[in-house]
Order: structure tokens, then sequence, then C-alpha cells
């Protein structure tokens, strides 16, 4: 992987993130890929394998409201790339808008699909 790879399935991570489209969300993952999307360890918060993936992305209806990404590499080495991401949403479910820090870590297959992406993340304090 180089950071064109990346920026490209970084791309299409948005598009799946705006889409909620199994094809889309599908198309990131590997079949056996494990997807951390709280700051836990897997064995205790995670999702395994590309049906759960799609199945919990999905539920978590991130299509559905309003959001703005912004990124930056940070490293790539071999298959693994650390991305940094600052996350707004805007208002939902009566809920004020909010904004994240994250940082992205994600091991690559061969073929440029992800096995594994743990996303590491913390609100934005109020004033």
């Amino acid at each position: 992987m180089d950071r064109s790879d990346v920026e490209r399935w970084i791309a299409d991570y948005r598009k799946a993130w705006a889409s909620d489209a199994p094809d889309d969300i599908g198309a990131l993952f590997t079949e056996e890929a494990t997807y951390s999307p709280y700051p836990f360890p897997r064995e205790r918060i995670g999702w395994e394998g590309r049906d759960e993936i799609v199945r919990k992305w999905i539920g978590r209806g991130d299509s559905k409201i309003d959001w703005k990404f912004e990124h930056e590499i940070l490293a790539v080495e071999g298959d693994t790339a650390v991305i940094q991401g600052w996350t707004s949403y805007g208002p939902r479910d009566g809920d004020p808008p909010k904004d994240y820090a994250n940082i992205w870590l994600v091991r690559f297959a061969d073929d440029g699909r992800a096995s594994r992406f743990a996303e590491l993340w913390v609100e934005r304090p109020e004033d």
C-alpha cells in the first residue's frame, strides 16, 4: 500500500458512509475482516466478518444525518495505515451537533481491502 492507495480507500469509505449501501460497505473489507468502531479491544466490542460489518454499519444510520469528515494520512508502513480524522455530525434525534477527533488504524489485504479496522475517537469537550 502507498498513500494514493489509502486515499482511494478513504474515498470509497466516505462513499459507503454517505450511502449505507451494502455493496459499497462490503467492497471495503475482506470476508474475514474485523472492525472495531469503539476505542476498546476487539475481544470486548467489535464486528467480526464482512457480513456483520455491513449489518452493524447500516444499523448506525449515519447516512441519515449531516456529517463532515476531514483527514490526514499520518503513516503508511507496508500493509498498515494510520489516519487522523475530524468528524462533525449535525443535530440528531434532538441532540446538538457533535465534533470528534479520530485515529484509524487500518491493515490492508493484498487486494486493497481492509482486513482490520480500529477506530479510536474522542468527542470534543463542551466549552
